[in-house]
């Protein structure tokens, strides 16, 4: 009898989970910022790319080159190394810091290292395979003058259940020539996370 009621009462209990409310999905605006866990976000992306590349586009080493070459400068954005001690996607971030600079109008953008493979795949291929006339050549890429090169580092203070959290990310733009660091920048980011405590 009691192995007969227990097995009810599990029964009931995955019956009980089971039948729990449904999940609700809502769809928002991808610019909306919505902060769930207090960790970096795509928001945060976003938001220190714009900030920091307007500061590194607004710096006096674009006008030194525009006078020395009479030309944009060509960048090239390096893997940015992810210091802090939570995972962030850095990829996103230095896929936005391309479109930042980009979209600025201000310099030319050229694909990092991995990329630079596959398009390389892509012109081999092509030489053995494509129509002669459409054959794009090799030895034409457009070479860097800077290279963008960064990392983001944390700070963590918590207490209790509250929470405090300090986002540093450094950039730094070197000419690639010289060795010569031209701008170098910081933009700093800090949230506060409380944790409301239930009720009995």
């Amino acid at each position: 009898m009691n192995k007969l009621l227990s097995c009810l009462l599990f029964v009931g209990i995955i019956v009980s989970v089971g039948c729990g409310p449904p999940k609700q999905v809502t769809r928002i605006d991808s610019d909306t910022t919505v902060d769930l866990s207090g960790r970096w976000n795509d928001t945060d992306s976003r938001l220190v790319a714009d900030q920091i590349i307007d500061d590194c586009l607004n710096h006096t080493w674009i006008n030194d080159h525009g006078i020395q070459t009479s030309s944009k400068p060509v960048v090239i954005v390096s893997n940015i190394r992810n210091k802090s001690n939570e995972h962030i996607a850095t990829q996103t971030f230095v896929s936005d810091i391309e479109r930042a600079f980009v979209n600025s109008g201000k310099v030319r953008t050229v694909l990092s290292k991995s990329e630079r493979d596959e398009i390389r795949e892509e012109r081999a291929d092509q030489s053995e395979n494509a129509a002669i006339e459409s054959i794009k050549r090799r030895g034409r890429e457009l070479g860097a003058d800077y290279m963008m090169t960064g990392q983001i580092n944390t700070i963590e203070d918590r207490e209790g259940g509250k929470q405090i959290v300090f986002y540093q990310t450094d950039l730094t733009l070197t000419h690639i020539e010289s060795n010569e660091k031209v701008w170098i920048g910081t933009k700093k980011i800090k949230k506060f996370i409380g944790r409301k405590k239930f009720k009995m």
